[in-house]
């Protein structure tokens, strides 16, 4: 339709801005001093990812196995990073051509409210991605991509703790199935009423400690025992650690250390087993901690399982006694990873699981299935929320 006339006060020229010129800038850089910040980290992140990436082209790397999974292992992890950074640039880009559209529009008001439309949008991205930027960006856990040991005890609650501690077993096996993970079961001891005394599962896959890292801490459990006669409540506990794997550089251990006897292995697999001394049971002197492997069948094999085992523990031992001096103000961030830390309980009779660090409840079917990423996730977001608060009060 053809425009109406205009009112005399109209005859000044408009004041052909952008919109949101100024809330633009503010929302893709809430400072200029930190955005330089982000800016410079993102360029030290794209940098580093480039050059991974080369390094993965050179011959003598894709020879080293050990080499091309550490750097297959980083180059993931700077991935989203650089690939939102690149986004963000060109978005950058596409916002100053807008504007300087929106200028030239003269009195065109078609091209003018097209303009406008394209800064709303993109000043809206920009923002979104910001906010996942300042995420990427946070201080990362430097075990977050290791490999991990699971281990799993019973704890409280007799034979009915044993077998609340088999039911975690397969919880977290279906899991990592779930997640594609690799697992392979390193010792277990098994309990007179079918359940599990112990258990140490080797887990590898992409970033396996960033998740399960959350799960380590008392698990307790409320349920009427499949032994009870008169449809009691009981209450029994399972303790889970979970240990980052590590190469012997970063942990080193003393062979006069360590107490090595062999044994023969017995059960099945074969006469093999039976007859020669496939088992070992190792015991470092300084810590009394004592491994007993008998799930390979031949004593080498046996013998660099336990020294694993053995690694895990001792870097676990390493990381509670830091965890033990982190400051007052980060007692309440999740992830702490403590073995006393009572972390959830599993309430059969409502079919419910409360996480006490989380204050939320998660259904306990979906649970029992394998369903444990749901409240990973939650843990991990609540984390990098107090971490982002934590870096607020600092700047």
């Amino acid at each position: 339709p053809a425009p109406a006339a205009p009112r005399p006060h109209a005859a000044r020229a408009p004041r052909r801005v952008a919109p949101s010129a100024a809330s633009a800038d503010a929302a893709a850089s809430p400072t200029a001093a930190s955005t330089d910040s982000m800016i410079r980290k993102l360029e030290s992140s794209k940098n580093n990812f480039e050059e991974i990436t080369r390094r993965l082209a050179d011959p003598s790397v894709a020879t080293n196995p050990t080499e091309l999974t550490k750097l297959s292992k980083a180059r993931s992890a700077l991935e989203p990073t650089v690939t939102l950074y690149d986004e963000w640039t060109a978005l950058k880009g596409e916002l100053d051509e807008s504007r300087e559209l929106f200028q030239d529009a003269g009195d065109d008001g078609e091209i003018r409210e097209m303009a406008r439309e394209d800064v709303t949008r993109i000043e809206a991205r920009l923002a979104a991605i910001e906010a996942e930027l300042k995420v990427l960006l946070l201080p990362k856990d430097p075990n977050d991509e290791k490999n991990c040991m699971l281990e799993i005890r019973a704890g409280t609650g007799g034979d009915e703790a044993g077998i609340w501690a088999g039911d975690l077993v397969r919880v977290y096996n279906k899991y990592a199935e779930a997640q594609g993970w690799t697992i392979q079961v390193m010792s277990m001891s098994e309990a007179d009423s079918g359940g599990v005394k112990e258990c140490m599962i080797q887990i590898q896959g992409d970033a396996v400690y960033s998740k399960l890292k959350y799960e380590a801490g008392v698990h307790r459990v409320q349920r009427v025992p499949a032994t009870e006669t008169q449809g009691r409540v009981h209450t029994s506990t399972a303790t889970v650690a979970i240990m980052p794997e590590v190469d012997e550089v970063e942990v080193v251990i003393d062979p006069k250390d360590i107490s090595l006897t062999t044994a023969r292995s017995g059960g099945a697999g074969g006469q093999n087993v039976n007859k020669v001394e496939t088992a070992v049971d190792l015991m470092h002197k300084p810590t009394g901690i004592r491994i007993f492997c008998t799930q390979e069948r031949s004593q080498l094999k046996n013998r660099e399982l336990a020294m694993t085992m053995l690694r895990a523990k001792l870097y676990d031992i390493q990381l509670r006694e830091q965890q033990a001096e982190i400051t007052e103000r980060r007692k309440g961030q999740v992830g702490t990873g403590s073995r006393s830390e009572k972390i959830r309980t599993y309430n059969y009779k409502d079919s419910r699981v409360t996480d006490h660090r989380l204050g939320k409840n998660f259904s306990l079917n979906d649970f029992l299935s394998g369903g444990v990423e749901d409240i990973i996730q939650n843990c991990i977001f609540q984390d990098q929320q107090a971490l982002l608060a934590e870096l607020g009060e600092e700047s």
